[in-house]
């Protein structure tokens, strides 16, 4: 659910609940404070008093007497008075028997309103009639034993108004607290995302900060893109400091295997240049290794060439039936030569029938022609190498094979990371990126290359290229 419904959600809910709340508690409120008794049940009460007095068949003092008291048992808040029409006070509750005028009854009903906002008595004046005489029923009420409910009594005590500012306060202070509540919740996930953000330490020793929030609101979505972004950052620091490292690894090759067959060459051809040879023989050798070290840093550079196009994702392949065997044939030949004078044994297994399949042929022979080189730098100490092509149901295979001292079991899975070496020692020449060359290329063919090593027994690195 998103924040934005959430909020208009909460709002509505709290609304409601707040309606309903007024609605109860000012019923409730209402039936507690709002004790006492109606104007409109004054008149009908006194003139039940008054009746009451002219059924008597006597009218006498002790009969008025017991009448208003039984009235005053029943109604203990009201005083009862009954005065003659000389407002001349006949028998009151109170014990108090005043004398009023005309003009004191007068201003008593003319103030009645005004009483109603005050603490003062409300009277009610009832005329009456007996055996020929006027007489009058007055009763006095506090304002306090009123009704409550009254329009006047809603502004006259505090008592009166609890009840309509109460619901009104407990109605108001349910949307106030959800809204509390809400948006302290908020700030606490906020705060958390933030905290979070300020601890993101990307170096990889230090842990690394995973928030948990199962919300589906867009703070939680946050969340879980701020776990995602800190894995990734922490991913991507580890891959820059990796790469740093094979920066620096590849500066410090490049320069250590440029720097050797450069100093050999400029040896040989200042030897030349003075003529300071032996013989013709001298000569031509001294000529060879310039060749050969020419050669080989031209195969250095072709490798830098080949990772950067990689990079950039340039290889493009050009696929055509090429014969396999015929490849196979005519790198051994090469190689032949290469390994004139070496006391190596050099081992072309091929089948009966010639093999084709679908191959940039330019990019199968410089991986081939990688492993093999490989093979020479690392296992020509096991005077066996031996290249093989083979095919099954599902694979054409591309061998090499050497007997040299191999790869130690836990050096296995890297030998096909660009600039990994297993002789950390530099004690074989090249930059590292040949076997990653390798997979490079078998990859782009939608194949894959595998390498089992038995150390001081065998190696054997297999291109496989699906049919």
């Amino acid at each position: 659910m998103k924040l934005r419904t959430k909020l208009w959600l909460s709002l509505v809910l709290s609304a409601a609940m707040s309606m309903v709340l007024f609605g109860y508690s000012t019923v409730w409120i209402g039936k507690v404070a709002n004790k006492g008794y109606a104007l409109f049940q004054l008149n009908p009460l006194a003139q039940s008093i008054v009746d009451s007095i002219g059924e008597k068949p006597e009218f006498s003092a002790d009969t008025l007497k017991q009448t208003l008291d039984r009235a005053h048992a029943d109604h203990p808040a009201i005083r009862w008075m009954w005065l003659n029409d000389q407002g001349q006070s006949l028998y009151d509750t109170a014990g108090l028997n005043p004398t009023f005028t005309f003009r004191d009854l007068a201003l008593l009903m003319q103030n009645m309103p005004k009483n109603y906002l005050t603490e003062d008595d409300v009277h009610i004046l009832t005329p009456a009639t007996k055996d020929g005489r006027s007489y009058f029923l007055l009763m006095s009420i506090p304002a306090s034993a009123m009704k409550q409910g009254e329009v006047y009594f809603l502004i006259r005590t505090l008592k009166s108004l609890l009840t309509l500012i109460l619901p009104l306060i407990l109605s108001f202070s349910i949307p106030f607290l959800v809204a509390i509540g809400l948006f302290t919740s908020l700030n606490k996930r906020i705060r958390k995302l933030n905290r979070a953000l300020n601890q993101l330490n990307i170096q990889s020793d230090s842990p690394l900060v995973q928030l948990t929030d199962t919300s589906k609101d867009e703070l939680g979505q946050l969340t879980q893109h701020y776990n995602s972004m800190a894995h990734r950052i922490r991913t991507q620091f580890a891959e820059i400091q990796q790469f740093e490292s094979k920066r620096k690894l590849l500066l410090s090759n490049l320069s250590h295997d440029l720097r050797t067959p450069l100093t050999t060459m400029l040896g040989c051809a200042e030897m030349i240049r003075t003529g300071n040879y032996k013989d013709q023989q001298d000569l031509e050798g001294r000529a060879k290794i310039i060749l050969q070290r020419c050669r080989y840093m031209d195969k250095l550079l072709d490798q830098m060439l080949d990772i950067s196009r990689l990079d950039a994702d340039e290889m493009t392949l050009r696929l055509e039936n090429h014969n396999l065997s015929e490849i196979v044939r005519k790198i051994a030949v090469e190689y032949i030569m290469v390994l004139d004078g070496e006391q190596v044994e050099l081992d072309v297994e091929l089948p009966d029938e010639d093999i084709h399949h679908l191959v940039d042929a330019p990019l199968m022979e410089r991986a081939l022609r990688n492993l093999l080189d490989n093979a020479i730098r690392y296992g020509k100490d096991g005077r066996y190498l031996g290249i093989g092509l083979s095919a099954d149901d599902q694979f054409v295979n591309l061998m090499v094979t050497d007997r040299g001292k191999g790869i130690p079991a836990e050096h296995q899975a890297d030998v096909f990371e660009r600039f990994y070496r297993v002789d950390s020692g530099r004690k074989g020449e090249g930059l590292g990126i040949g076997l990653a060359i390798v997979k490079d290329i078998a990859h782009a063919h939608q194949g894959d290359v595998e390498m089992t090593s038995t150390p001081n027994v065998e190696t054997v690195f297999r291109i496989k290229l699906p049919r």
